[in-house]
């Protein structure tokens, strides 16, 4: 199958695009390299740079590719960000978009995959959160991934387009030569490691006051070959709807943190710091309906093991992506 793939240099979409190629798939990623690494992209990929808020571009480069499917994942992603600065994430996430499924319709592409959020829900009353649980973002970041939810809703309702959105929980982990590089870095497992190797001299845990055992965030982490799995799962799967990637299993900043320090053997000191805005107690998945829909369930449940890839990775390219660039 041809692929087009948005955001196919950044961290999901390259590891996402290499299972595509590994599976014997047609690959065109379409990126601005704002965000994303040349280098992370896979030499069996072609490339076109282009930024999904120009629609002409979009719409050039679909006329250009004619896939049969879209996977989704350029976007802004930075919760904090999102709560300075709203504007940018409707206008990346939302107008760009919508710009990408115009493009799909006029050229009758009928499949979508969308890399959305597990923000969408928001501060979740129950536990574990399944796919009908009420989304009621606290950031706009969230905000802007469940709009284009309703889009591709309403797109299927009127348009016929078939999608899935599937809603990470915390993704994380390392696959060989890919890995996690973000400017500026916010999540949690690459900045304890960036401790471990000397480049910070701690870690900030963000808020020691939340409802949760130890009073830190908690939070399913999930592993980037296991997204990448459940993508190609979906491309050929018949379900049109919403589907949860997670373990079912949630670990604290302070568990995730100890974890690290057994797989580092380091001490990676920690300083607590005051909240962070939009940032919820505890976001745990209900697994239940990808493993019924498109029959799968991560591999990576301990968070050892995910970490072990990460700092193989890390210490393997200690300046992230940046001296391959060059």
């Amino acid at each position: 199958m041809k692929v087009l793939v948005t955001g196919g240099a950044g961290y999901i979409g390259s590891v996402t695009a290499k299972a595509l190629l590994d599976a014997g798939h047609e690959v065109c990623i379409f990126d601005s390299l704002e965000l994303g690494h040349r280098a992370a992209i896979d030499p069996r990929a072609a490339l076109i740079v282009g930024d999904l808020r120009n629609a002409d571009e979009i719409e050039r480069a679909m006329a250009q590719v004619a896939p049969a499917a879209v996977m989704h994942f350029a976007a802004y992603a930075l919760v904090g960000e999102s709560c300075q600065q709203p504007e940018k994430y409707f206008r990346n996430n939302v107008q760009g978009g919508l710009n990408l499924v115009e493009a799909m319709r006029r050229h009758k592409v009928p499949r979508i995959i969308f890399s959305s959020t597990c923000a969408t829900y928001g501060q979740p009353e129950k536990l574990p959160i399944t796919e009908s649980t009420p989304q009621s973002p606290t950031n706009p970041y969230g905000q802007s991934k469940l709009m284009f939810e309703q889009i591709l809703r309403w797109y299927g309702e009127i348009h016929g387009l078939r999608y899935i959105c599937l809603r990470y929980f915390n993704a994380c982990g390392a696959s060989g030569t890919l890995g996690e590089d973000h400017q500026p870095e916010t999540h949690l497992i690459p900045n304890v490691l960036r401790v471990a190797l000397g480049q910070s001299p701690h870690v900030s845990i963000f808020g020691t006051d939340y409802k949760t055992p130890d009073g830190t965030c908690i939070r399913d982490y999930i592993h980037i070959e296991d997204l990448a799995a459940a993508h190609l799962a979906a491309l050929t799967s018949d379900y049109t709807g919403a589907v949860n990637l997670g373990t079912g299993r949630g670990f604290s900043v302070l568990e995730i943190v100890e974890a690290a320090r057994k797989v580092t053997g380091l001490e990676i000191p920690a300083r607590f710091e005051p909240r962070r805005p939009g940032d919820p107690d505890e976001l745990v998945a209900d697994p239940s309906r990808a493993a019924e829909v498109l029959g799968w369930r991560a591999r990576y449940t301990d968070p050892a093991a995910i970490i072990a890839t990460a700092w193989q990775w890390h210490r393997q390219f200690p300046q992230g992506y940046a001296p391959v660039n060059k």
